[in-house]
Parts: C-alpha cells; sequence; structure tokens
C-alpha cells in the first residue's frame, strides 16, 4: 500500500498521542479518535489504510470501530490493541476483520511490524516476550479493575485468599 493513512481510536490520551507521534515518525499519516462515535465518523469521512483501535474504549466497543472501517474500506490493515487480552475478545476481533491482536503495554515497534505484515504472513514472536509473573499479574490487575478494586470480590473471583491477594497488589509489577 502506497496509502500510509493511519486511524488511532484508543481513550488513553497519553498512550494514543505518544503512538500517534512514533508512528508519525515511521511515516504514517495520522488521525486520532478517542472514542468509538469519533473514531466511526472519521473511518468513514476518510477511510484509512491503517488503523489501530483499543478494545475498551468509554463509549463502547472498538469492535464496532473495526467492523465500520471493514464496511467502508475492505483493504484496511486493522490491529486491535487492549489491555483485556482474552482468547475469546481475540477471536471476536479477527471475526469483526482485525488482522492482528496485541496486548498492552505494545510499543510502536510492534504496532509498525503488525500494520507492516502481509496478510498472508504470520506475525513473529515478539523478541522479549511477557514473563509468566507479569501475565499473572496483569491478569490479576486486570480482574481487580473490573470488580470496581474491591478487594474481597477479586479474591473471591479469583479463587485465592484476601491477604495473599492484597501482598500481591501492594508489590510492584514484575517485568
Amino acid at each position: 500500500m502506497t496509502d500510509m493513512s493511519l486511524l488511532i481510536v484508543d481513550d488513553d490520551e497519553p498512550l494514543r498521542l505518544r503512538l500517534a507521534r512514533a508512528m508519525e515518525k515511521r511515516g504514517y499519516v495520522v488521525q486520532t479518535a478517542e472514542s468509538v462515535a469519533i473514531g466511526i465518523q472519521m473511518a468513514r469521512a476518510k477511510p484509512p489504510a491503517y488503523a489501530v483501535v483499543d478494545l475498551k474504549l468509554g463509549d463502547g466497543n472498538g469492535l464496532d470501530v473495526v467492523t465500520a472501517i471493514r464496511q467502508v474500506r475492505q483493504d484496511a490493515r486493522v490491529v486491535m490493541l487492549t489491555g483485556y487480552g482474552n482468547i475469546a475478545t481475540a477471536v471476536a476481533a479477527v471475526k469483526a476483520g482485525a488482522a492482528d491482536y496485541l496486548p498492552k503495554p505494545a510499543d510502536a515497534d510492534d504496532v509498525d511490524r503488525a500494520l507492516r505484515v502481509g496478510n498472508a504472513a504470520h506475525p513473529a514472536p515478539p523478541d522479549e516476550p511477557m514473563s509468566a509473573e507479569r501475565v499473572r499479574w496483569e491478569h490479576i490487575q486486570r480482574v481487580f479493575e473490573l470488580c470496581d478494586r474491591n478487594v474481597s470480590e477479586t479474591a473471591r473471583r479469583l479463587k485465592m485468599h484476601r491477604r495473599t491477594l492484597q501482598r500481591i497488589l501492594a508489590k510492584r509489577s514484575p517485568q
């Protein structure tokens, strides 16, 4: 593709702006949106060749943006970016038309690589994948946030002792 238009849809403003600057340095012509509604509106007004869409946005689900992009531009390469990674959402993203699915935090190199990989090719595994401890910590944090930061409810859902969970939450994230 010679068209390097890129739409970034993410409600995390610092991440969105940092990723936009990094992708502009890599040659993309970037537009940003902070919500599903604005993302769909921008995709319909000027269909992008590439898109990076967060799964969970303040006003809805990023899969709606992916579907809208696919309706106006079949050849668009869309990457789903999310902090709520699991198999079910990855499958839903691919069914909606996303070409790849990256967990947060993903750096600009990972995003660029996922966008530029050919449709028939599979992306290479990451050079430095998250450690098992980091994956566990991310999962615990995600469930904790989904339970509105309620330690007792989180411990119940994770089937772990409340004091054990409190000790894990008090520690810094593993690398």
